[in-house]
C-alpha cells in the first residue's frame, strides 16, 4: 500500500527538507547517483535541488583500456598482453563486466596451472561471460545438429555478404548456456545508425531460420532469441525513430520516463498501421535473407559441413569459402583477423619452452571449441540480451 508513510515518501520529504536552503549547512555540496533517472520525483531535480545531471555512458575504446589497467596492476600477465587488443574485444562491457572478465581470466588460467594470464585466458573469460558455461557434454541427435550447424552457418553467410553487418569473429555449434550455438561478431562502435545498416542487421539476425526453410525446406523452435531480437527493432523503427516511409517523422518515444499508462497516444487505426509495416519490414528482411542464401547455396553447405566437422570456424574459414568481403576496409578488421588462432599458437610454444609436454600436448588435443563473439545470436555481442523472459520448455540456437 502506497502513501505519505511509505518508506520512499519519508526518504523524499527528508531530503527536500535538508535542501530547502533555510539551514545552517550553506557551501555543503551534495552528490548522488542512480541507474534510473526517469523516475526521479521532479521536485528533486529543481533549481537548488539535484539541478545538475551528469550523464555516464558506457566507457568508449579508451575508457575501457583505461579500466583494464586499473583492474589488471594486481595480476601477474603475459609480457606481450595487449591492452589495445583486450578493449577491442570488450565493446559495450561496462567497468564491472571488464572487472568480471580480469577476475575470470585469473580463474581460468589458474585451472591451467600457468604462472601468467596470457591473452587466451582473456578470450575464454569473454567467451564464458558473455555465452555462458560450455556444455560439451549435452546429448544432441545428429539431425539436431545438423539443423544448428545450418542456423548458425546461416548468419555467418547473410552477415559476411551484407555491406553493413557487424564484423564476425567466429561461429560455433558448441552449447553454451542455453543456446545450442552462436554466431560471435564485434559490434561497429558508432553514435548514430542508419536505416540501411539497421536492415542488414535484421537480415542477418533472420539468416538463421532462412537457412532452414532453404535448406530442410522447414523451420523449428530455434530461432526464438532472433525473432525476439527483430520484432524489438522492428518496432523501434517505426515507433521511436521515425524510420518508416508510410509513417513518417514521427516518434511515440517519451523522453521524460512518463510511460503513457491508460491509453497510446495514437487511434486503433495507426496502431494497425503500425502492426502492418513491422510485419512488412520483417516478412520483407527474411525474404534478402533466403534471396542470398539460395544464391549461395553452394557455400552455405561447405561452411555448414566445415561447422559440423570443427564445431569451431573463424573468419579466416570464412574468407576460404566466400572470398574477402570486397566492402571492407583493412582498418575494419585491423587488431581482428587471426587473433583467435595466434593466441592458441603462443600458448602452445609457451608451454612447450617450459617443458610442460603434458600440458602442451593437451593443447595439441583439445577441440577446437576450448579455443576460442554473438551475444544470443549477436551476442553478439556488447553483452547478449537477458534469457530470464525466454520460455523454459524452449531451446534456443
Amino acid at each position: 500500500m502506497q502513501g505519505a508513510n511509505d518508506e520512499r515518501e519519508n526518504t523524499l520529504n527528508q531530503l527536500l527538507t535538508e535542501m530547502d536552503g533555510f539551514g545552517t549547512n550553506n557551501g555543503v555540496i551534495i552528490l548522488a547517483a542512480t541507474n534510473r533517472a526517469d523516475i526521479l520525483d521532479r521536485a528533486l531535480l529543481r533549481p537548488g535541488r539535484f539541478d545538475r545531471q551528469i550523464f555516464v555512458d558506457l566507457p568508449d575504446l579508451v575508457g575501457r583500456r583505461e579500466i583494464f589497467q586499473v583492474h589488471l596492476k594486481p595480476l601477474k600477465l603475459d609480457p606481450h598482453l595487449d591492452l589495445e587488443f583486450l578493449a577491442k574485444q570488450t565493446p559495450g562491457f561496462s567497468g564491472a563486466d571488464i572487472a568480471n572478465v580480469c577476475n575470470e581470466a585469473a580463474l581460468i588460467a589458474a585451472r591451467k596451472n600457468k604462472e601468467s594470464i596470457g591473452k587466451q585466458d582473456f578470450l575464454d573469460a569473454v567467451d564464458r561471460i558473455i555465452g555462458g558455461l560450455e556444455k560439451k557434454n549435452k546429448i544432441i541427435s545428429k539431425q539436431e545438429k545438423e539443423v544448428i550447424a545450418y542456423h548458425e552457418a546461416g548468419h555467418a553467410a547473410t552477415s559476411w555478404l551484407l555491406r553493413y553487418a557487424h564484423p564476425l569473429l567466429k561461429v560455433t555449434i558448441v552449447p553454451r548456456g542455453r543456446s545450442l550455438g552462436a554466431a560471435w561478431y564485434l559490434p561497429e562502435e558508432r553514435q548514430i545508425t542508419t536505416t540501411e545498416q539497421l536492415m542488414d542487421e535484421m537480415v542477418a539476425t533472420l539468416g538463421g531460420r532462412a537457412a532452414e526453410e532453404v535448406v530442410f525446406g522447414k523451420i523449428s523452435t530455434g530461432a526464438l532469441s532472433d525473432l525476439e531480437k527483430v520484432t524489438k527493432q522492428a518496432y523501434a523503427m517505426v515507433t521511436v525513430y521515425g524510420l518508416n516511409a508510410k509513417l513518417g517523422n514521427i516518434s511515440y518515444y517519451d523522453s521524460s520516463g512518463q510511460e503513457y499508462s491508460f491509453s497510446k497516444p495514437y487511434s486503433e487505426k495507426r496502431s494497425e498501421t503500425i502492426d502492418d509495416e513491422v510485419s512488412k519490414m520483417i516478412a520483407g528482411a527474411y525474404e534478402v535473407a533466403k534471396k542470398i542464401l539460395i544464391e549461395n547455396k553452394d557455400k552455405l553447405t561447405k561452411l555448414a559441413e566445415t561447422l559440423l566437422e570443427k564445431e569451431v570456424i573463424f573468419r579466416e574459414d570464412l574468407e576460404e569459402i566466400f572470398g574477402k568481403r570486397p566492402f571492407e576496409d583493412e582498418e575494419d578488421i585491423e587488431g581482428l583477423k587471426g587473433d583467435y588462432n595466434a593466441a592458441k599458437i603462443e600458448e602452445e610454444a609457451k608451454l612447450r619452452e617450459q617443458g610442460k609436454d603434458e600440458e602442451a600436448k593437451k593443447v595439441d588435443e583439445s577441440p577446437a571449441t576450448e579455443r576460442p563473439r554473438d551475444l544470443g545470436d549477436t551476442i553478439v555481442q556488447p553483452p547478449p540480451p537477458k534469457d530470464e523472459d525466454k520460455p523454459e520448455d524452449k531451446q534456443e540456437v
